[in-house]
């Protein structure tokens, strides 16, 4: 999903439709591309790197 999602903004895609689910493995369908609540965080937050400096959006707050 990361790969994936770091292509599509790279080609300019004006959104990302991501499955989350708090546990992928009991999820009825879609069971191998759904993330948990944790890696869909960590998943907006690597692709900060690349999207701030094209659209200027300042970081997400980080959760303590």
């Amino acid at each position: 999903v990361s790969a994936t999602s770091k292509a599509a903004i790279a080609i300019g895609a004006d959104g990302l439709i991501i499955e989350v689910h708090p546990e992928p493995h009991k999820a009825l369908s879609d069971k191998e591309q759904q993330l948990t609540f944790q890696d869909f965080e960590n998943l907006m937050q690597n692709l900060q790197t690349p999207i701030r400096p094209i659209y200027r959006i300042k970081p997400l707050a980080v959760r303590a």
